[in-house]
């Protein structure tokens, strides 16, 4: 192809790259500012993987039932498993209740109780007066929550006019001599034509990576490009090994199905027709944290008691709730049901197993949505002109667990929050800084490597090894061997992806080159997740060992950094001062 990306380039205030709500959210605010703001989405923005979310988003606006914001906020810690900064989980929960009504006023449509405030539901690990009842705190819009938020962001975004790149692909950080951002490289996919993006910022809010996996509830186009973007600029990753495994995904095809269906009152069945979670969660039972219930349905498979003719899943029951009900707050899980089961949930359950959900890790970064690094004896300095926010972000709210609907919170909290900041960070500067002159060099290098690689690796078949491989080694059940193994797997695959070949050398969109590079962001979160959790001699949150089955907060209760450049790992402090209450101290999960 002979790359020259050095002379073509796009210059703007901020660049925000991804499509979804976190992205759109800090992009809004970006424009209406009056900054001049680029997004760079793989795809239309309002196909962006937020559309997936169902079943709400939670704040203690106490509509339903009595809520404070700091239950909300202990509900968080306690389902991060302590692992959370309690500092930053304050910041969002004391956030929630401005932020779903700033949604209302922008038009979201979400559904009404009788009185016409916005309808809520219970959902797992969400309580009233710490821990002692469920409580209903998620704001719905049926069961397409985020569906209705990215819409609703999007056409925000339109009013002010923020500048959309659809179809594009990031490619690599642009960073000074000082080690400050100042644009990315990015390739057109309709032309296959690479520009520079020369930024006084830079955001990224890319979303999840789901797709290490061989079975995910993510989309296709979830491949952690931001991660691993920043992986090659030699910035770590923070709580890779944590993953959480949603219970219920529909059994083969792993899509799906939303806990507001057991927060509407579905029940969990084994192959004996028990309601088993009750034995594992005796106080909350199906809305215990998804952990929690994962595991429990993981060990009624492994013992004996699944359902169908392979005893490989269990059954989400809930006909008994009625045609109505099931019509008017889970239109869509209906349809889900009816198109990939083959399952009317009116008149059968559903067949369900813990699927890969949610990435609690990501790139590291503070309430504020900057992304910050160690450097000599600081824990915490933030990268100049570089911030993150949603999945691809770890702020870290979320710990070792996320509760569910906290994501969405995390979306336009942190999304916002990570605008505001890059606001100010632009406002302070006086113009754009000097580009390197060799910016875009190692997209240039990479993008040859691909158009003269011979005899080289199928890109597909090396992604299905890749997924393969972490299904087995990083599951919802580990041990130390499975896991050593696991890092010696990822690490061999890891040099075979050095070598990908594509056969098809045109430009005009060429998914095989978009698919290789894809990869190169795939392997990056695949090491960091490998190479943590096999570190990692406890049990917390969504990381269970069967070799070390407890919590071991004197040895454990700390951050896990992973240094990509070298392939080694450090670790930081755990957060316990929250910002105006006290420190939630350490207990043990029993729901």
């Amino acid at each position: 192809m002979g790359v020259s990306i050095a002379v073509r380039r796009h210059i703007f205030d901020a660049v925000v790259v991804g499509g979804g709500c976190a992205c759109i959210r800090a992009a809004h605010q970006s424009s209406r500012s009056g900054l001049n703001c680029a997004v760079l989405s793989k795809v239309f923005p309002t196909r962006s993987h937020t559309v997936a979310a169902q079943g709400g988003i939670s704040a203690s606006l106490g509509n339903v039932q009595e809520d404070r914001w700091d239950w909300h906020m202990y509900d968080t810690v306690k389902g991060s498993d302590w692992l959370g900064d309690q500092d930053a989980i304050e910041f969002m929960c004391r956030a929630a209740p401005e932020a779903v009504i700033e949604l209302e006023h922008m038009g979201m449509p979400f559904d009404r109780v009788e009185s016409g405030k916005i309808y809520q539901r219970p959902f797992g690990g969400h309580t009233a007066e710490h821990g002692k009842r469920a409580v209903e705190r998620a704001c719905a819009v049926a069961d397409r929550t985020g569906h209705a938020m990215l819409h609703t962001l999007y056409q925000q975004n339109v009013r002010a006019n923020t500048q959309f790149f659809v179809e594009w692909t990031a490619l690599d950080l642009i960073r000074n001599e000082d080690g400050d951002v100042i644009g990315v490289t990015a390739m057109e996919m309709e032309t296959g034509e690479v520009y520079i993006f020369h930024a006084k910022a830079v955001l990224f809010a890319t979303g999840g990576a789901g797709r290490i996996y061989a079975s995910s509830t993510n989309a296709f186009m979830n491949t952690g490009d931001g991660l691993g973007i920043c992986a090659r600029a030699g910035i770590p990753l923070e709580d890779m090994e944590f993953w959480q495994f949603h219970p219920t995904g529909v059994a083969g095809a792993g899509v799906l199905i939303t806990e507001g269906v057991r927060g509407e009152g579905g029940i969990l069945l084994n192959g004996n027709g028990e309601r088993f979670m009750e034995r594992y969660a005796p106080t909350v039972k199906d809305l215990a944290s998804r952990d929690v219930v994962s595991r429990a349905m993981a060990m009624e498979i492994y013992e004996g008691r699944g359902c169908g003719k392979n005893k490989d899943h269990v059954l989400l029951k809930i006909d008994h709730i009625g045609a109505e009900k099931i019509m008017e707050k889970l239109p869509g899980i209906r349809e889900i049901s009816i198109q990939f089961a083959g399952i009317d949930p009116i008149k059968d359950p559903i067949p369900v197993v813990p699927t890969t959900h949610y990435m609690m890790g990501g790139i590291p970064t503070n309430y504020l949505g900057e992304v910050i690094v160690p450097e000599g004896d600081e824990y915490e300095v933030p990268v100049k002109g570089l911030y993150a926010a949603g999945e691809c972000a770890c702020a870290s709210v979320h710990g070792a667990n996320r509760l569910g609907t906290n994501s969405l919170l995390d979306l336009v909290v942190f999304g916002k929050s990570a605008g505001d900041s890059m606001i100010k960070y632009i406002r302070e500067q006086e113009g754009w800084k000097a580009l390197p002159e060799n910016a875009g060099e190692l997209t240039r290098q990479r993008l040859e490597r691909l158009d003269n690689q011979t005899d080289g690796e199928n890109v597909d078949a090396l992604r299905r090894d890749l997924q393969r491989s972490v299904q087995l080694h990083a599951g919802v059940f580990r041990t130390d061997e499975i896991l050593s193994k696991g890092v010696q797997e990822v690490l061999a695959i890891a040099e075979r992806v050095k070598k990908t070949e594509i056969k098809d050398k045109s430009k005009v969109w060429n998914t095989a080159r978009i698919e290789a590079l894809e990869l190169d962001n795939l392997i990056e979160v695949a090491k960091a997740t490998l190479v943590s959790a096999e570190a990692r001699k406890e049990s917390r949150g969504a990381h269970a060992s069967d070799d070390h089955p407890d919590r071991d907060d004197e040895n454990w209760m700390k951050h896990t950094l992973y240094h990509p450049l070298s392939n080694t790992l450090t670790y930081k402090p755990v957060h316990t001062k929250p910002l105006t209450v006290d420190y939630i101290e350490p207990a043990k999960r029993v729901y």
